[in-house]
């Protein structure tokens, strides 16, 4: 097992930048273009993808995880980021789209799901290393 596994961490890093950027891009660019509620979602996405673009950047730094255990867990943070957070951003923008992001409502979930699998399979990697 690396200490540091720098793809993991470096993505993990990339996003939470981003991250930063898109939440000052809907703190102070929205304002005037969404209503107060459309906001608020916006926010959410913005907070989901903080905590786990985090998750990735600590996951990167443990070394007593093994790199399958690693790789899986990012994984599912990554799709849980682009399906959640992703249609949260759109759907909170859906009326200044020039489309109707409604249509991908449906990925949300599916989302959210990825995220509570990656914490699933951390816990279990986790109380797996215990018993060894």
């Amino acid at each position: 097992m690396r200490i540091l596994d720098r793809n993991i961490t470096a993505t993990g890093a990339f996003i939470t930048a981003a991250t930063i950027a898109i939440g000052g891009f809907g703190a102070h660019g929205l304002k005037q273009l969404i209503d107060g509620s459309s906001l608020v979602t916006f926010e959410v996405g913005v907070r989901y993808q903080m905590y786990h673009g985090l998750a990735i950047v600590i996951l990167g730094f443990a070394p007593w995880l093994s790199e399958k255990l690693k790789k899986a867990v990012f994984w599912f943070f990554i799709i849980g980021i682009v399906f959640f957070s992703g249609s949260i951003f759109l759907l909170s923008l859906n009326s200044i789209l020039p489309f109707d992001a409604t249509k991908i409502g449906f990925i949300t979930p599916i989302g959210g799901l990825m995220f509570i699998l990656g914490w699933l399979r951390l816990a279990y990697g986790l109380l797996k290393l215990r018993s060894q």
